[in-house]
Formats: structure tokens, sequence, C-alpha cells
């Protein structure tokens, strides 16, 4: 599989995923939509999907939203392949992912150590 072609395929899922979480159609209260795809990794035969989420905030709430978006992968799926123009849409499975919120950690410490 060309690596371009994984490199469009991961870019037009986190776009889609992205749309569909900040536009609010995902109605689970879980799922919050401030959340951020921080990143997505398809597999080199392009049948399943790793979404990483991350989110500044709790990281309970994390987990949830998480949970929330694996129990509605179908849906999110289905309305990917509407869009798309391949024969099989990817499996998708979503991740907590910590690096935004490590981040704006190691920020903090910084400013702190400077003051």
């Amino acid at each position: 599989m060309s690596e371009l072609r994984l490199r469009r395929v991961e870019s037009f899922l986190e776009s889609e995923i992205g749309s569909l979480i900040s536009g609010g159609t995902l109605k689970d209260p879980r799922i919050d939509t401030l959340l951020t795809v921080a990143g997505v990794r398809v597999g080199k035969d392009l049948s399943s999907a790793r979404v990483y989420i991350s989110f500044y905030g709790e990281r309970a709430a994390l987990d949830d939203a998480v949970a929330a978006l694996n129990g509605a992968a179908g849906y999110i799926q289905r309305q990917i392949a509407a869009h798309m123009k391949m024969r099989h849409t990817p499996r998708l499975r979503f991740l907590a992912d910590e690096s935004l919120r490590k981040g704006f950690d190691v920020t903090q410490q910084l400013k702190d150590l400077a003051d």
C-alpha cells in the first residue's frame, strides 16, 4: 500500500471524525464537542484505524468519551462510508491520548519554575 494513500486516508478520517464530534452529530452526553482528534493511524491493509482522542479535562471524562465513541464506532463508520470513495471503510477503534494534557502540564511546570 502506498504511503501517500495511507496518509490521505488518515487525514480524511481525522477531518471527518473531528467534524462529527465538533458538529454535535453524536448525541451521547459523554461526547463533549471539545474533544480533539489527536491523530489517526490506519493499518497497512486499510482494514482498521486507531483514532487517538484528547481532551483537556479530567481523565475520567476522557475515558468516558472514548468508551462512548467506541460504542458509536459503527454509526461513525457508516457516516464516513457515505463520504468516502473506498470499497471498505476501516474499522474504527478509539483510544485516549494524553499528549495534549501532558504538554500543558509541562508548560505550566516551566512557567512555575520561571516565577
